[in-house]
């Protein structure tokens, strides 16, 4: 049955169209001003015509609550649903929704993360609407998007960073834009289009494991004998059951508005991606965090889980978040899209240079953006880029960059590619290849962030883009601004673009950034190498960053040192967790399979005896097993002391560190005892799904 796309598109969001078609012309003009140009309402009788509009839209499409939509602290969004109900004199009800309902909602501060800025005894917060990003019809509720603040003003939430971040980048790049004649500039907006991967496997599979159910991810299995060893899972045609579950998600993403564009089978077994078209950061963060609900909610109803940890199975590729970042003006302009002839567009070189020198002084803000406990595990592995931060820029801009450091002449060179057989067409050949191995990677108009993780909210990574690029603009205004409109700017420009590609270029790699050889390069050029979370967290708080949180008014020093606290803390828990499910899932499961299957050889072997036979594969296979249980056991019992030991080290940054020097040490020794005990045993006695079950069973 085929789709009518432009009849589905955002049929329950929202959007421009309807508010144009539904709201009064001055409402309408009032609000599209809040959402272009940060005007604030003009007074709550307009909130509450929207607010009733909204309401009886709504309400066509089967809602009966309404919920503020936030992103606390917690890693995932949060709601609390309310009815539109209110009683009526003559004993009945109506449905009313005001503009005050519209605007603040309140839950409980104290119930989420708060890094210490709030006390469990001090209960009162606030969410409030955001009316930058569009509301939709869910499931039977309203969902608005809101920001979350405490009762005293502290920022509990992802999405507030990010609005600011996004104003601040706007005044700052409007500002530098003037330098070079773009007066009619008056908004410059982040984009950004998050490539989302995730695994499939089967819910029956699923509801077996223990550690997949409590932590996301596979915490015992052996590899089994193909993996993506022959290359052939990439893009390879898709499997009937996928199919259906990608045909499915794409119609429910299209229907909230969600511009899902391209869908493909990943190189790992079981694995996918979805890929959007790009959008403003803000709206793109909204869009990524629900289809991630989306995509769960979908796989249930045709008998799957989808996974988004970083890295579900050991020993093949994990799943990242590609973060897709630009800038836009509200002209038209990509400000990342270097044209024709790029030696000649000053104003993308100097954009160009404020990225160079803003990635290479905060790599720390760049790597700690996309850290997690889970992310640790894909980093550096298999197809994930390195903990090392490093920019691609291709052989085209590297030449440019190269050019103006010699004060020489560059010619851009025309490419087509012509394939050799008549037949076919000669089409442009791209100004650079693409690096997979790159963090950080220029890919034509954009730069694509690839060190994110896929369960994360891609509001940190932004926010922290955004600062940093209004940071370095900042700086380059304050430098260039005294030569506007005299007749040496240009060479001014070309002065500091020279000084900042001398001095920076080692952030600038193009290589291969799996091989060793680049680890000692870059340790050769003074980059840092945050290897996990617990190395990389504590930068949050160096002077240089705080200071520009602070400069445009991001965070307070308070509110860097809570989400210190709280990514720590979430550190330490989920390690924790994972450890606890391991010794659980020893002790009940499978060292007990192991000891009965043990036991079952030795009276087999006992019967064999008594009747004269010979026991060499029974004896070598019983006295194997038995030793590795024992070693089994040994090892659960270290588990434990070593996690007791864990609860008991005092300070944030210590006991993470403990979580991860230790603990994390002993769950890999007992992994590789029970991943050798599975290899030994029969499937059929062995308590959980092996490998191959799991990611070939779709």
């Amino acid at each position: 049955m085929s789709v009518n796309i432009p009849e589905i598109f955002a049929c329950n969001v929202f959007n421009e169209d309807v508010m144009k078609t539904r709201l009064p012309k001055n409402v309408y003009r009032a609000l599209k001003r809040t959402m272009q140009n940060n005007e604030p309402l003009a007074d709550m009788e307009t909130a509450d015509v929207v607010a009733n509009t909204i309401k009886e839209w709504a309400i066509e499409r089967g809602a009966t609550h309404y919920t503020h939509w936030f992103q606390p602290m917690t890693g995932s969004t949060a709601e609390k649903h309310d009815c539109f109900i209110s009683p009526a004199p003559n004993g009945m009800a109506i449905m009313e929704f005001s503009g005050k309902a519209l605007v603040k909602g309140e839950p409980d501060a104290s119930s989420f993360p708060s890094g210490g800025l709030r006390r469990t005894s001090s209960a009162r917060g606030y969410t409030a609407w955001d009316p930058t990003s569009y509301c939709f019809v869910k499931e039977g509720s309203l969902y608005i998007p809101t920001v979350f603040v405490s009762y005293t003003g502290e920022v509990l939430d992802k999405k507030t960073p990010l609005l600011r971040s996004m104003q601040a980048l706007s005044k700052t790049a409007v500002r530098f834009l003037k330098l070079f004649g773009n007066d009619r500039v008056t908004r410059v907006t982040s984009t950004v289009g998050a490539e989302q991967e995730y695994f499939l496997i089967d819910k029956k599979m699923y509801d077996q494991r223990e550690d997949l159910i409590l932590t996301g991810r596979t915490l015992f299995g052996a590899k089994p004998p193909k993996g993506q060893d022959l290359d052939d899972q990439y893009f390879a045609n898709l499997r009937p059951r996928v199919a259906a579950y990608m045909a499915e998600l794409d119609e429910e993403l299209w229907k909230l508005g969600i511009y899902s564009k391209t869908k493909h089978n990943e190189v790992a077994p079981a694995q996918h991606e979805m890929a959007p078209i790009f959008t403003t950061s803000n709206l793109g963060t909204d869009q990524n965090e629900l289809a991630m609900e989306v995509m769960e909610k979908v796989a249930l109803k045709h008998g799957l889980v989808c996974l988004l940890h970083e890295k579900p199975f050991e020993g093949v590729n994990g799943s990242g978040k590609h973060n897709n970042w630009s800038m836009s003006t509200n002209d038209g302009q990509n400000l990342l899209d270097p044209g024709d002839t790029p030696m000649d567009n000053l104003q993308f070189l100097t954009i160009l240079c404020a990225l160079i020198k803003g990635v290479d002084e905060y790599a720390d803000l760049m790597r700690l953006s996309a850290a997690s406990a889970g992310n640790d595990h894909r980093l550096g592995a298999d197809e994930a880029p390195p903990a090392i931060v490093s920019m691609f820029l291709g052989e085209e801009l590297e030449a440019v960059l190269q050019a103006i450091e010699d004060d020489a002449v560059y010619k851009t060179k025309a490419r087509a590619f012509k394939i050799g057989v008549d037949a076919l067409p000669s089409f442009p050949k791209d100004s650079t290849d693409r690096n997979r191995t790159s963090p950080f990677a220029f890919t034509g108009n954009r730069f694509e962030f690839r060190m994110v993780g896929s369960s994360d909210n891609i509001a940190c990574p932004n926010v922290l883009l955004n600062t940093i690029v209004c940071e370095e603009l900042s700086q380059f205004t304050e430098i260039l601004e005294p030569f506007k409109g005299k007749d040496n700017f240009d060479a001014e420009v070309r002065k500091l673009l020279k000084t900042v590609i001398k001095e920076h270029r080692r952030i600038i790699f193009n290589g291969d950034g799996y091989s060793e050889e680049w680890v000692k390069e870059a340790e050769r050029r003074g980059l840092p190498n945050y290897a996990s979370t617990v190395d990389c967290m504590p930068h949050y708080m160096d002077e240089k960053n705080v200071r520009i949180f602070r400069k445009f008014e991001i965070y307070n020093q308070n509110e860097v040192a809570a989400r210190t606290e709280i990514h720590l803390e979430k550190y330490s828990k989920t390690v924790r967790i994972e450890a606890r499910t391991m010794i659980e899932m020893a002790r009940k499961q499978l060292l007990p399979a192991t000891m009965d299957y043990v036991q079952s050889l030795c009276e087999a072997i006992a019967t064999k005896k008594q009747i004269g036979f010979t026991c060499n594969t029974d004896e070598k296979i019983a006295k194997k097993l038995n030793e590795l249980a024992d070693r089994f056991y040994e090892s659960i019992e270290r588990l434990e002391t070593r996690v007791t030991e864990a609860n008991s080290v005092s300070g944030i940054q210590k006991q993470a560190e403990f979580f991860h020097d230790v603990v994390l040490a002993e769950m890999d020794i007992m992994r590789s005892i029970a991943d050798e005990i599975e290899l030994n045993m029969p499937a059929a006695k062995w308590p959980i799904p092996a490998y191959s079950e799991i990611i070939y069973n779709v």
